[in-house]
């Protein structure tokens, strides 16, 4: 008969048990024979000639002793687990596997399950990632978030806490590695160690280099902008090299494409350049737009970009072009030709404000030369910023910015650094009737640069 299949015993057929003297009967006795030959057949020989033809069942085992050793180490090898789980064991001690990494992209809002154990789940939008229970999640769960859409906040269970907060957000194009403890949730800190640091108000803003320039080929419609970098607050970006844009054409990616955020270039007006991050590369691009600030600066074009931050103006004249310039450190601008204000335009003790060219919609500081006349021989002007009020001219009042007429209808010359207003306007005065003549040499208007 076969051996027994749930217990392995083999019983002999009966008959087979002789005495001396008793005559055999040779069918239980070729049954015997037959039984052994099967048995020695289905037997797994100890040189490997030949492979299991089911399932080896082993004993359970324990982690010390484990059911399938080895001869020089019964310590080591494998065991069951509760629960149904199959365990290593080496040397006594017991070897953890992780799970299989699960990878899946999420479109919006998810609750992350004890099934999603080392899943790492990239959020294509902006999302909000729940965590169940630490409790039910168990003590070294983990999982890992992709925000490449959107920022992802992740929400702890109740009052439970990711890093000690009651939140974390993962800024788009970032991730975090999740770990739980059984009672609360960790990352390994990178994260939260660079939203702290980029969101600190020590980071400040800044520009570095980004000198703007008239392009040698197309100085009426391209500027370039030298290599560096922008900050604003979190906001930061970087070009390692010249960077070309057209101002006479609708924004585009890219350099020497167009820069406009929006209409057509105008005359005698006003364009901010701003900084541009890619939200997916972090790349760098440049808008110009009319806007004097990013609030006003119009988006439409510039889906997946962020603006960081004001760069430069430049200034076209009467026929539409780029007005010539030579930019400076510490954002100052001089144009390659002076550019004159007014000619021979009377001057007295009444206050009159005066429009020159420099940017609009801001306040600049204009670098001016003056040329006055008097028949008045203990006479002088002055021009200066409107935002003093109306000041009076002379000695004994707030002075002049171009010396005394020390020769009857003779010709006094002086100049300086005065600030505007948003209108582009100067204001000045006399302590007695004159002409007046102003040039523009150029003006500083700030953005940041320090060197």
């Amino acid at each position: 008969m076969p051996r027994n299949p749930s217990t392995g015993v083999y019983s002999k057929p009966a008959g087979t048990t002789p005495s001396v003297g008793q005559i055999i009967d040779p069918a239980p006795w070729n049954q015997l024979t037959s039984d052994l030959g099967n048995e020695i057949t289905n037997s797994l020989p100890r040189d490997g000639s030949a492979p299991m033809v089911a399932p080896i069942k082993a004993a359970s085992g324990t982690v010390s002793a484990p059911g399938v050793g080895f001869a020089s180490n019964p310590q080591t090898g494998i065991y069951l687990k509760g629960g149904g789980l199959l365990g290593f064991t080496q040397n006594g001690v017991d070897v953890t596997f992780d799970k299989g990494m699960v990878y899946a992209a999420k479109s919006g809002d998810y609750t992350a399950l004890a099934s999603d154990d080392n899943a790492v789940h990239r959020f294509t939008a902006a999302a909000t990632l729940t965590l169940t229970a630490a409790a039910t999640l168990g003590a070294n769960w983990h999982y890992v978030a992709i925000a490449d859409g959107g920022d992802v906040t992740i929400d702890p269970n109740g009052s439970e806490t990711i890093d000690g907060a009651a939140t974390l957000v993962v800024p788009n194009g970032y991730s975090a590695f999740i770990i739980c403890s059984g009672s609360a949730f960790f990352t390994n800190k990178v994260l939260t160690r660079l939203v702290a640091k980029a969101d600190s108000s020590a980071v400040g803003s800044f520009i570095d280099g980004l000198l703007l320039s008239n392009n040698a080929s197309n100085p009426n419609t391209h500027i370039d902008f030298a290599a560096g970098s922008a900050r604003s607050g979190s906001n930061f970006v970087s070009s390692g090299g010249t960077f070309t844009k057209r101002i006479n054409g609708t924004w585009a990616v890219g350099t020497g494409n167009g820069s406009l955020d929006t209409g057509a270039l105008a005359a005698s007006a006003t364009y901010f350049a701003y900084a541009l991050r890619k939200d997916s590369d972090l790349s760098f691009d440049v808008v110009f737009s009319t806007s004097a600030t990013i609030g006003g600066v119009t988006t439409t074009l510039l889906t997946g970009y962020t603006i960081v931050k004001q760069i430069g103006v430049v200034l076209t004249d009467a026929s539409s072009n780029i007005r010539q310039f030579i930019m400076y450190p510490r954002d100052f601008y001089q144009f390659v030709t002076p550019i004159r204000e007014a000619t021979n335009i009377p001057i007295s003790t009444v206050s009159a404000l005066l429009a020159i060219t420099v940017p609009n919609g801001v306040k600049a500081e204009a670098r001016l030369r003056l040329m006055f006349s008097s028949s008045a021989t203990t006479n002088s002007a002055l021009v200066h910023d409107p935002a003093k009020g109306t000041l009076i001219a002379g000695g004994n009042d707030s002075g002049g910015s171009v010396g005394t007429i020390q020769v009857a209808s003779g010709f006094a010359v002086g100049g300086g650094d005065v600030w505007t207003n948003t209108s582009r306007q100067v204001r000045y005065v006399s302590g007695a009737s004159g002409s007046l003549w102003v040039w523009t040499d150029g003006f500083y208007f700030p953005c940041g640069r320090t060197a």
